[in-house]
Order: structure tokens, then sequence, then C-alpha cells
């Protein structure tokens, strides 16, 4: 059976620094950073005040969700990933179908879903409330409440779920997309991933202590991926989705293709050999990356531009060692590379979509976003790569190939490998 080649169509993004395509295309173009001090955490009694959190105004909510769905709606990931999703969809010159569609089908994951709706929902059982519950508390606090509204919202009859595995799960939704589509299952498939954001979510990694105190008074600096001074993540929420397409179902309608997905890889390493919950095993990273490569029918020289995960931690040096040994490409010889999270912190399940979101905005216009907060890159890295391959201002530049990679909680993996279409 021939594979059929896939591209992507159209995308959605609710980030912290910007809502919306062309707002956030201006957005990580200008450097502009969406971390701020929120009171709420203080009065909390959180060692970290900051986070990134989407500012979705009234109108926004009222163009894509009814009155009826408002009502009591506190899931704010599913809110994210329905504007995303939405965005996506209409982005890529489609409408939502009065029929039902079995060629077009979702796979959009969370970490978790509606914690303020599910702490409403405590409170309300406790107090004997529970016929006051209200009819979308189920849709609001169920891991596959996104792509079950989206599915509802879009009128897709192909497979529609959702997927979680931690950091990885949006860079995985895609590949899972991919594969459906490459092997005929479906003409087009939205992907993406979302988060919830504030304290409910965030709690358990500030009483781990691993994110960063020292900025509560300047939150824009917080965030410091492949620094010198990097003292840990900053917590963030949001989504990212994409719409992938058979190239002939693309080519066919017209539509406008932002990049090709060439293929990809997904692993874990097992929390073995030196890899834990929080920490990577770094075989089975290198493993990902040469596993895309060839699935992708790649060389590895061939990659201009890597977009890294890179969280701002001790793990920084250890990721950019993988790479540099999957790759066997060393100082000059190395690729480009950038995070997003100096412009965003960590969106937790949503970072891999976002990510990914930003990854083919810089395929399809043609630069690389600047590296914020890097004056100072660490020691270790330098020891792989130089320091000119981590651009701290725009680059205008034609990518022609690059990776997209998410390491996340539990030692799992994901790398994508996209291109910049040519006909």
């Amino acid at each position: 059976m021939e594979k059929k080649r896939v591209v992507i169509t159209g995308m959605g993004v609710v980030a912290s620094n910007a809502i919306g395509l062309t707002e956030f295309e201006n957005a990580i173009i200008s450097g502009v950073n969406g971390i701020q001090f929120h009171q709420e955490l203080k009065d909390l009694n959180f060692s970290c005040q900051i986070g990134g959190v989407p500012q979705i105004s009234q109108q926004l909510l009222d163009t894509y969700f009814t009155a009826l769905e408002q009502r009591g709606l506190l899931a704010t990931g599913l809110i994210y990933g329905g504007i995303a999703g939405q965005e996506a969809w209409a982005n890529a010159g489609l409408e939502a179908s009065d029929v039902l569609d079995l060629e077009s089908g979702i796979i959009f994951g969370t970490g978790i879903l509606g914690v303020d709706k599910l702490r409403e929902a405590f409170h309300k059982i406790d107090d004997k409330q529970v016929r006051r519950l209200g009819s979308t508390s189920v849709l609001q606090t169920m891991a596959s409440g996104i792509s079950a509204f989206l599915g509802g919202k879009l009128g897709c009859g192909n497979q529609v779920t959702s997927n979680s595995s931690a950091c990885t799960t949006g860079t995985e939704a895609l590949l899972m997309g991919f594969e459906r589509i490459q092997f005929g299952k479906a003409r087009r498939m939205l992907v993406g991933s979302c988060s919830d954001s504030g304290p409910y979510v965030w709690g358990g990694f500030d009483g781990l202590r691993i994110l960063p105190h020292q900025y509560n008074n300047s939150p824009e600096l917080a965030s410091q991926p492949m620094s010198a001074s990097a003292v840990g993540f900053v917590p963030s929420s949001g989504a990212g989705a994409l719409i992938l397409e058979s190239l002939d179902s693309a080519l066919e309608r017209d539509a406008y293709i932002y990049a090709e997905v060439l293929g990809g890889h997904i692993n874990s390493g097992g929390q073995r050999q030196g890899g834990s919950m929080t920490a990577p095993n770094s075989k089975a990273v290198q493993s990902c990356i040469t596993n895309a490569i060839t699935e992708a029918n790649i060389a590895a020289k061939e990659i201009d531009l890597i977009n890294g995960h890179l969280t701002a931690t001790s793990m920084d040096a250890t990721e950019i060692e993988n790479w540099s040994t999957a790759l066997n490409r060393f100082g000059a010889n190395f690729p480009l590379i950038n995070s997003l999270k100096g412009h965003i912190g960590h969106a937790l399940a949503a970072a891999g979509s976002i990510e990914l979101v930003s990854s083919v905005l810089e395929l399809d216009r043609e630069f690389v976003f600047p590296n914020l907060n890097c004056e100072n890159i660490h020691p270790d890295i330098l020891k792989h790569i130089d320091e000119d391959n981590i651009p701290r201002q725009l680059l205008k530049k034609n990518i022609n190939i690059m990776a997209k990679a998410s390491f996340g909680f539990g030692d799992v993996n994901a790398c994508a490998i996209l291109k910049k279409y040519r006909k």
C-alpha cells in the first residue's frame, strides 16, 4: 500500500502571549512574553506566584460557545481547546458539517481537564447538592471532553478521541493523526492538545519545589531555556490545534498548505538507565530522534532547525547533548535551535501543540523566532554546540526541514519531522 503524503492546512492557537494565529505569529516574532504575576497564587501561599494564563474575552467566548455551552463553564482547558480547534478548522477553509463527516476525525489531548469544575462538583456533592451539578459537569471533567466537544461542534465521524501523555501529548497527537491519514484511514484529522490553568493544576509542581520563586517581581525574566541562570520551568496553559490532511485532499479543494509532515517517532525510556518519572532515559531520547529521522526518510544533516522541549531546567544541557549525539552533529555543524518556553512558559499538556504551531509558522513564513532570556548560555551546552546556533534575535531565514520534539513526565518522548511544502 502506497503511503499518502500528509500536509497541514489549518492552525489555531490560544497562548499566554497571544490568542489567534495572526496575533500569535506577531508575538513570537516580536518576543512578546506571556508570563505574569498572579495575586491568587500569592494569596494561596505558593512559592512561585507567576504563570502564563491566556486572557479570554467575553466576545471570544460568544464567538466559539453558545450561551447554553457557557452556562457553568469552568473548564479552562475546554475553553482554550474549543477556541483553538474551531479556529484551526475555519483557518483550513472548512465548515462544520450539517451531516456526519465520516472522513474527518479528531485526536485532541489533555493532561487533566476541568479541575475547577471538579472542585465545584466536590463541594456541591459534599453539601448534598448533587442535583445542582449541571448538565455539562461530565463533559467538562472527563478526559475526552475536549475531543467530544469539538466532534459535536464540527460533525466529525471518523475517530474522535483524546490522548494524554504529559508534555508529549500535543506532538503525540500530531503523529497519531498523521499515521491515520498516511494509511488511508481518514481524509483529514484535527489534532492538538490543551491544558487547564490555575493553582489546582500547578500546585503539585510548586509542592515539588521545581518552579522558579525567585522571579515573582519580574515574571517576564523567569523562564530561561538553555541559560546558566535557569532555576525551573514556569507553569503555563493554553491550546494548539492543527488540521492534517492528505495532500490529494488539500489539492483537490485548493487549500492553503502551511507545511508537510514527513514522519516521526514515539517511545518511552521505561524509567530505566537513568530515566525516572521526571528525568529522561537519554538512550531512549536519542532513539526517538534517530527513529524519527529514519521514518521521515531524511538524513540527519538535512535538519536546519530544532524546536526543542527545553524547559529551563537542569535537563536542558542533557537534551542538547542528546540531540548532538543522535544527529552526530556538533559545534558549528549543529542545527539552529530554539525554545518557545522563554516566551510563554511550559504549557504542560498543551506545550507540544502550541510549539508545533510556532514551528509551522517558522517554516511557512521563513523566520526563526528568538530565544528569550538566554543571554548567558549554560557552559555544558556550549561543550556540544556553538553559541551562534542559539539565536537571540529574530532571523529571517528559509528553513527547509525542522524537528519538533517533546519529552514528558513519565519518561515519554515524541519527535516530529516537518518540511516546507514544495509542489
